[in-house]
């Protein structure tokens, strides 16, 4: 199968005036084409931090410091950024977390949307607009929304709008930042279900970033798991969510509510640590049950436990 997108030891700090904020912090892994990986974990894991990353947005004052993003061969990291403007859209683009961080409130949805198609393809606002309104239709929005401005729509359709956008330019791969995160329930299983099906019809590639292990079940194949700033397990879905390796992921699945059986729901103590000084050796140890000396000591190595299954976990290793 071929390669979509290869991250090596991908480093991004934000340079504060209180310190070197390691938001990520050696991060590794492949996206296969066809393959949906799933990014969770708690707030402030670096996880929407790796998707700018990817497309070259870090806000300032962050800033890639080291590795490599390489997609369909094109060493993004290594582009400057006029180059990286004729990627984005085209080969990689983005869902953003909220719509109103992309939509301009005082352009009608039409011309928006038009206006990527114009600067990277050269085309007519006229021949433009046709492509919008096919794109619009492929997310099941009523033609009209064409002509509305941003404030017209529920943000079910901002959403939708967003997500349309995203998919003009036939990317090879599309990063999904919590896409259903300010949406009610019922909206929410809406989206959820037009990316599934977008996936099979448009045989995406997608990066779907989340902090609910239930959403990512419904889409991703493969999963990482983030905490503070390094990914601690990855692997298939099957394999993730049936036998957890590292203790943070099974903390996290065993807080997530079942309708199937009744439990006691648990949660982790304590809170992420701060990246500006992150603790020495893991940096789960704090507020992990199975800590031992070594996990304080030393940074455990990221391993294949199992075939295609990861983890950076002392409890797996010999010491």
């Amino acid at each position: 199968m071929a390669t979509a997108l290869r991250v090596e030891n991908l480093k991004v700090y934000y340079f504060t005036t209180r310190g070197v904020v390691k938001a990520v912090d050696g991060v590794s892994f492949v996206v296969d084409e066809g393959d949906v990986l799933g990014v969770a974990g708690e707030s402030g894991s670096g996880k929407s931090t790796l998707g700018y990353a990817i497309l070259g947005l870090v806000p300032p004052p962050g800033r890639i410091v080291g590795g490599r993003v390489i997609l369909d061969d094109i060493e993004l990291t290594a582009l400057s950024e006029d180059e990286l403007r004729k990627i984005r859209w085209s080969k990689v683009s983005m869902v953003f977390q909220g719509a109103l961080n992309i939509l301009n409130p005082v352009m009608r949805i039409g011309d928006q949307m038009a206006e990527i198609l114009i600067h990277h393809k050269g085309i007519s606002k006229e021949e433009a607009l046709k492509v919008v309104r096919e794109h619009l239709r492929m997310v099941g929005l009523p033609l009209d929304v064409v002509k509305r401005y941003p404030h017209e729509l529920s943000g079910g359709m901002k959403q939708r709008v967003v997500i349309a956008m995203a998919l003009l330019l036939k990317p090879r791969l599309v990063i999904a930042d919590e896409p259903t995160t300010a949406l009610d329930v019922v909206i929410q299983a809406q989206i959820m279900n037009l990316l599934k099906q977008l996936k099979e019809e448009e045989k995406l590639s997608m990066i779907f970033i989340t902090h609910d292990l239930s959403l990512i079940a419904e889409i991703a194949n493969k999963i990482a798991i983030m905490y503070a700033g390094k990914i601690v397990e990855l692997g298939s879905s099957e394999d993730v969510y049936a036998k957890p390796l590292h203790p943070y992921t099974q903390s996290l699945l065993n807080s997530i509510p079942s309708i199937k059986q009744r439990k006691r729901l648990s949660w982790i103590p304590g809170a992420p640590p701060d990246l500006r000084d992150p603790p020495p050796g893991c940096r789960f140890h704090p507020r992990c049950p199975f800590a031992m000396d070594v996990c304080r000591r030393e940074e455990p190595p990221f391993i294949e436990i199992e075939k295609g299954h990861y983890t950076s976990c002392w409890l797996y290793l010999k010491k």
